[in-house]
């Protein structure tokens, strides 16, 4: 017989999982992003001579195979190694014996905003040169959104919950924010959530390319991603994943596990303005930032620090900077805005999986991160971003925001527990 809570149950953070271009682990990643360094470079995982951008945040020397069972990491694309093996990480970190565990109580909700890019090139190569016959068996499993969380759930043996999220470069925080809601509402007792993608590949850039979406400052891949700078020209696709480990703070206490924070609330808006362009008044963004206040019960003024989605391209940056500030009036002046995307590039589905990591380290260890490479300010973009410095402060509640395609909006606020 299933019992479901009678009213909403509190939610904490107990475990943290990343792998991205600036660590394989949270405490390499978050060192680091504390020294301002850039994970950005020349793209080498094909040749990039021909496009327009040649510069990626790769995860360098990472072999799948020595973190995971080297037959699966075989049978799997490189966006579900990631999501995996940073689960893994973050279920270790959280402490979590699943032999202890009711494995119907502990649920998965993993997202990719893209999925198995790599797996669908190479295979529609193989139809091309060599037929039908010859494609691979594990074609579709290793490049639909879910499977990332399908595979997580069986390593760990979770029956509860499980599902991909998929909504751009939203995906994470929204894969978060459901899970958020299954513990809520009393469905599971454990969720590993978060988001994950491996997307530096010809294709995905080609359509980025002709977008005119990405940065195309190749000679500079370091100082190429500037968000909120007056010189920026466009995101930086990086790869990787973020997970983390969501628990009811009953079930967190009674195994007496280490717990990071609180989230306090979270929101789900859509701007319903255009298919990649924000709204240029911020509405939607302000709607979800607003609600996630509302619904974490704090007021504006409590926010110390805000992980902004910044992804370094001309609108983006100016919107969310309108937003911010219609949001938080005058304290907008006060409190603290940083892009890490300067650093970790456009993660896309899986950029807040490793920036909602980011806002559990800054409220731990009382440290906000910096935006890199922001040299000259925009008059449209007057915040304190933490301009290149990692900056030290007395911080009690968080919030970070993402935006997708399709005008999907999500804002997450983390307490201090």
């Amino acid at each position: 017989m299933e019992h479901y809570a009678a009213s909403p149950r509190r939610v904490v953070i107990t475990g943290l999982g990343t792998i991205n271009s600036l660590g394989h682990n949270p405490e390499d990643f978050w060192a680091s992003l504390l020294a301002g360094k850039c994970g950005i470079d020349r793209v080498t995982q094909f040749d990039v001579t021909n496009f327009a951008t040649q510069i990626g945040a790769e995860v360098r020397n990472w072999d799948a195979a020595q973190h995971m069972d080297p037959k699966e990491a075989r049978r799997n694309d490189r966006y579900t190694h990631f999501g995996y093996c940073a689960a893994r990480q973050a279920v270790k970190d959280a402490g979590l014996d699943m032999t202890k565990e009711d494995p119907d109580r502990v649920g998965v909700i993993l997202g990719s905003g893209i999925g198995g890019m790599a797996t669908y090139e190479e295979q529609v190569l193989v139809l091309a040169q060599k037929g039908p016959r010859k494609v691979s068996p594990f074609t579709i499993p290793a490049l639909i959104g879910n499977i990332c969380s399908g595979m997580v759930a069986i390593d760990l043996g979770a029956r509860g919950p499980n599902f991909g999220v998929v909504s751009a470069c939203a995906t994470a925080t929204h894969s978060l924010g459901e899970a958020f809601h299954t513990i809520r509402r009393g469905e599971a007792d454990v969720m590993v959530a978060g988001g994950t993608e491996a997307s530096i590949t010809p294709f995905a850039y080609a359509g980025f390319c002709s977008m005119k979406a990405m940065s195309t400052n190749n000679e500079d891949p370091q100082h190429a991603c500037r968000p909120f700078d007056a010189k920026r020209d466009g995101f930086i696709m990086g790869e990787g994943a973020g997970v983390l480990v969501l628990e009811s703070l009953e079930h967190a206490q009674a195994r007496g596990a280490r717990i990071y924070c609180e989230i306090g609330g979270y929101a789900a808006t859509c701007d319903a303005h255009h298919i990649t362009m924000p709204d240029p008044e911020g509405r939607g963004l302000m709607l979800a930032m607003n609600r996630a206040l509302a619904y974490s019960g704090v007021n504006p003024e409590q926010i110390g620090y805000i992980n902004a989605h910044g992804t370094s391209t001309p609108y983006n940056d100016k919107f969310e900077t309108l937003a911010i500030k219609k949001v938080f009036g005058d304290h907008a002046r006060k409190l603290a805005v940083s892009s890490t995307k300067s650093m970790t590039g456009h993660l896309l589905g899986a950029a807040g999986g490793i920036e909602a990591v980011i806002c559990v380290k800054a409220l731990q260890n009382g440290i906000m991160p910096p935006t890199i490479n922001y040299v000259e300010p925009d008059p449209e973009c007057d915040l304190d971003y933490v301009p290149n410095v990692a900056r030290e402060a007395k911080l009690d509640v968080v919030l970070s925001n993402n935006l997708g395609f399709g005008g999907q909006n999500a804002s997450m606020v983390f307490k201090k527990f």
